[in-house]
C-alpha cells in the first residue's frame, strides 16, 4: 500500500495547491483551528472512501457525540447549558463550511466554568461522613441519565457518584487493615470511623491529581476533541492526531518506545488492557491480563494516583507511560470483579515479539508444527527487507527439515498489517491466484494475487483465529477458506475489519504556514473484499469450527464500533478450489462432536456468559453491607472456574535447533520461549487444532489409498 500512500498523498497535495491553501484564515477566533477545519474537512470530503454529505443530520451526530465526551457522566453541564448548545445542533455543519467556531469556542468557555464550579462541589461532600447504612442504590448507565436542573440536584448528583467511588476504596481499606493486622500484631485494627475517612480521603486525592491534570489542558486539547467527535463520524478508524499524538503515533510505528509494554482500548468510560506486548515489562511481570480495567494510576513519587475512569485514551496512555527504569502502580479490576494494585517498572519495549516464531508437538505419534504469528510487519525495504512473509517462509522450511505433518498458523490477537505481506504469505500455501481484492472510490478494483507457481507448504494446514483477528489476518483466513485450503478454527467470527486507513500529515499539505504544528490525520481510503466477492467488513471470518472462549459474549469487534462502514459485496475473482485428498467436512464435524463434549470448553462458555453478567449489571448498591455481600458472592462464584486455569494436556512443545543453540547465549528468549511453551501446552484450543490436524492426515491417507486402488 506505499505506492498507492504515496500517490494519494502527491494527488491530495496537488488538490490542495489548486484550492491555494495557506495559513492565512480571516475571521475571528483561532487561525490554527480553523485552518485544520477546513484542511481535514477538505481531505476527508476527497480522500475517505466513504465522504459523508455534511448536513444537519451529521450536524446532529456530531453534537451528541461531542457533548458526551465532554461529560461522560454528567455531572458538569446543567439542563439550561444543554438547551443552549442544543441550539446550535443542527448547525454544525453551517459552521464547518464556514469555518466558524462559535459552537465550539462556548462550549469550551462554559465547561471550564463548570469545571471550576465542581472543585468546590466535591470538596464539600468529601469533608462529610458517608452513610454506609444506607439503603441507596447507584446506577452506572449515564446514557440513562438526564441532565440536573439546579445546584442541589447537581450536588446530589456528585454525592452518589462520589459515594460509589469511595465504597470500594472503603472495603479495600477494610481488607488490608485487616490483612496487616493479622501479618503483624504490632499493627492495631482501626476503627471504622478512621478507615472511611481515609477511603474519602483517597477519593479526595484521586480528584485532585485528575483536575490538576485537567486544568493543565490547553484550549489545544480540547479542540482535538472537537475535530475527532467530527471525523469520527466519518468511521471508527478515521482519527486526527494532535502535535504530540503524532510524536507518539510515529514512536509507536519505529517499534521502540518506553512504558510497561500494554495496548490499551476504551469502551465508554472503562480503558482496559487489550493485549500484552510479548517481552514487554507487563508480559514478564505475567500479572495484567487481557481485560482488566485500568481505574487508577499511580506513580513512583505519589502517595495518591490519579483516577482514569471516563479520561480520553490518549490522555490515560500519557500517565501510563514514561521513563525506563521509573515505577508505576496501577489500580485494576480484574475480569472476576476483583481489585488490584500491579506495580511494574518501566523499561524499553521493543516490538520485536510482533515477529514469528514457531514450535514443533508431538500429538498420536505424528510430528506437527505450530507458527504464531502476532502481526503482518513489513519494513517495505528492497535492499533490507524485514517481512513475516519470508519469515514464516523460513519457519516452514526449518519445520519441515523437522519432519512435520502438518501447521497450525495462529493468528490470534493478530490485528493486521501488511496487504503486499498477507499476499506474499498466502502465496506459501497455493500454486498461484487472487488473494484479496480491494476497492477504493478513486480507482477500479484491483485484485491482489500470487503470481509465484512454486508452493512452500502443502500439507495439512489449520489457522486458528479469535474476535481479535483482524485486517490482514481476515485476508488470509478469507483466501485460505475460499480456496479451501485450511480449516478455520476459533470464535464465531473475526473482529471485521475490512477497511485501509493511510495517514497524511498536515504540514505539508500547507504552504507558509506560521500556525505551527498541525498534526496529522488518519482515515479510510479502501475497502477489502474476499475473493468470493464477500467484504469481511462487520462479518469478518466465519470459523469453520467455532469454540467458545471468554470473551464470547461480551461483543467485541467492528460491529460494536461506533459509525463503521457497511457491509457488501462485489463480483469474485476467478479463482480455483484446492484440489487435495483431504476430507475437511469429515475433520470439520469430528471436532464439533469433541468440542460438545469437552467439559474444559463448556467451563469456559459458562465463565463467559457469567462474565458477561457481571459487566450488564449497572446497579449497585451503596449500602456496605449490601455492597460487600455481592463482592463475597462474586468472589465465591468465581472460584468455580478456577480450574479453568489449570488446565493442561501431555503435549510438549519444542523449540527448532536454530532457537536452541540462540537461546544458550540469550537467556532472555529463553524465558520468553519456556513461558510460549508452557502457555500452548495449557491451550486447550491448540490442542483442538492439533486434533483436527490428525484428523485431515488421517482422511488424507484414507482418500490417497483408495485413489491409489482405483489406478
Amino acid at each position: 500500500m506505499k505506492g498507492k500512500y504515496k500517490f494519494l498523498l502527491l494527488a491530495l497535495l496537488i488538490a490542495f495547491a489548486s484550492c491555494s491553501f495557506t495559513s492565512k484564515v480571516d475571521g475571528e477566533g483561532s487561525d490554527k483551528d480553523k485552518l485544520l477545519v477546513r484542511i481535514i474537512t477538505y481531505l476527508l470530503d476527497q480522500g475517505h472512501y466513504a465522504p459523508q454529505d455534511i448536513n444537519d443530520d451529521f450536524s446532529g451526530r456530531v453534537y451528541d457525540d461531542y457533548i458526551r465526551q465532554l461529560d461522560p457522566f454528567k455531572r458538569y453541564f446543567y439542563k439550561s447549558d444543554i438547551k443552549e448548545f442544543e441550539s446550535y445542533k443542527n448547525q454544525l455543519d453551517d459552521q464547518l463550511k464556514a469555518y466558524d467556531l462559535a459552537f465550539f469556542d462556548l462550549t469550551h468557555k462554559r465547561l471550564l466554568q463548570r469545571i471550576a464550579e465542581s472543585k468546590d462541589v466535591y470538596a464539600k461532600i468529601l469533608d462529610k461522613p458517608f452513610d454506609y447504612d444506607k439503603e441507596e442504590s447507584f446506577n452506572s448507565n449515564y446514557e440513562s441519565l438526564d441532565y440536573v436542573k439546579n445546584k442541589r440536584e447537581m450536588k446530589e448528583r456528585w454525592r452518589k457518584q462520589l459515594k460509589f467511588s469511595t465504597i470500594a476504596n472503603y472495603d479495600e481499606a477494610i481488607e488490608n487493615n485487616l490483612l496487616m493486622s493479622q501479618e503483624d500484631e504490632s499493627i492495631e485494627k482501626k476503627s471504622k470511623k478512621e478507615l472511611e475517612i481515609e477511603a474519602r480521603e483517597t477519593t479526595l486525592n484521586s480528584l485532585t491529581e485528575l483536575y490538576t491534570y485537567m486544568d493543565e489542558r490547553q484550549r489545544k486539547d480540547w479542540f482535538g476533541v472537537y475535530i475527532n467527535a467530527i471525523v469520527r463520524e466519518f468511521d471508527p478508524h478515521t482519527f486526527y492526531f494532535e502535535p504530540e499524538d503524532k510524536d507518539r503515533f510515529d514512536v509507536e510505528m519505529s517499534g521502540k518506545y518506553h512504558g510497561i509494554g500494554a495496548r490499551l482500548q476504551r469502551s465508554l468510560d472503562v480503558i482496559s488492557i487489550s493485549e500484552l506486548i510479548s517481552g514487554g515489562p507487563a508480559w514478564r511481570q505475567n500479572k495484567l491480563e487481557t481485560g482488566d480495567q485500568i481505574l487508577k494510576v499511580t506513580q513512583e513519587d505519589e502517595e495518591e494516583g490519579v483516577n482514569i475512569v471516563g479520561m480520553r485514551l490518549e490522555d490515560a496512555v500519557k500517565f501510563i507511560k514514561g521513563p525506563k527504569g521509573t515505577t508505576v502502580t496501577l489500580t485494576v479490576k480484574k475480569v472476576d470483579g476483583a481489585l488490584e494494585d500491579i506495580s511494574i517498572v518501566r523499561d524499553e519495549v521493543v516490538l520485536e515479539e510482533t515477529y514469528a516464531k514457531s514450535s514443533t508437538v508431538i500429538k498420536d505419534g505424528k510430528k506437527y508444527g505450530v507458527i504464531n504469528l502476532p502481526s503482518f510487519y513489513d519494513n517495505f525495504d528492497r535492499d533490507d527487507r524485514v517481512s513475516c512473509s519470508i519469515d514464516v517462509k523460513r519457519e516452514i522450511e526449518r519445520l519441515k527439515k523437522e519432519g512435520i505433518e502438518g501447521i497450525i498458523m495462529d493468528l490470534r490477537d493478530n490485528r493486521g498489517g501488511s496487504l503486499g505481506a498477507v499476499v506474499d504469505m498466502a502465496g506459501l500455501f497455493i500454486e498461484e491466484g487472487p488473494i484479496v481484492q480491494v476497492q477504493s472510490t478513486t480507482e477500479p478494483k484491483r485484485i491482489y494475487r500470487d503470481k509465484d507457481k512454486s508452493i512452500v507448504w502443502d500439507g495439512p494446514l489449520v489457522i486458528m483465529v479469535n474476535e481479535l483477528s483482524a485486517s490482514a489476518s481476515e485476508i488470509l483466513a478469507a483466501a485460505m477458506q475460499d480456496y479451501k485450503r485450511a480449516v478455520i478454527i476459533g470464535s464465531e467470527q473475526t473482529f471485521g475489519k475490512g477497511t485501509v486507513q493511510n495517514v497524511v500529515d498536515l504540514n505539508r499539505v500547507v504552504r507558509n504556514n506560521t500556525n505551527g504544528d498541525l498534526g496529522a490525520i488518519k482515515f479510510t481510503t479502501d475497502k477489502y473484499y474476499r475473493i468470493n466477492g464477500g467484504s469481511t467488513q462487520l462479518e469478518g471470518v466465519k470459523s469453520d469450527i467455532v469454540v467458545p472462549d471468554r470473551y464470547k459474549y461480551i461483543g467485541i469487534g467492528e460491529r460494536t464500533q461506533d459509525n463503521p462502514l457497511a457491509w457488501d459485496e462485489i463480483g469474485a475473482a476467478d479463482y480455483n478450489v484446492w484440489e487435495n485428498y483431504y476430507d475437511y467436512d469429515a475433520a470439520i464435524a469430528k471436532s464439533k462432536e469433541r468440542i460438545a463434549n469437552n467439559e474444559q470448553l463448556r467451563l469456559i462458555d459458562e465463565n463467559a456468559k457469567w462474565i458477561n453478567e457481571i459487566r450488564d449489571n449497572e446497579t449497585y448498591s451503596l449500602n456496605y453491607n449490601s455492597y460487600k455481600k455481592r463482592l463475597e458472592l462474586n468472589e465465591e462464584e468465581a472460584k468455580r472456574f478456577e480450574k479453568i486455569s489449570d488446565y493442561t494436556t501431555n503435549l510438549t512443545f519444542n523449540s527448532l535447533p536454530y532457537e536452541v543453540s540462540l537461546m544458550e547465549k540469550d537467556s532472555i528468549l529463553k524465558e520468553k520461549r519456556k513461558r510460549w511453551h508452557v502457555s500452548l501446552s495449557k491451550d486447550v484450543y491448540v490442542e483442538e487444532a492439533l486434533n483436527v490436524l490428525n484428523d485431515l492426515k488421517l482422511s488424507y491417507a484414507i482418500k490417497n489409498n483408495v485413489a491409489k486402488m482405483k489406478n
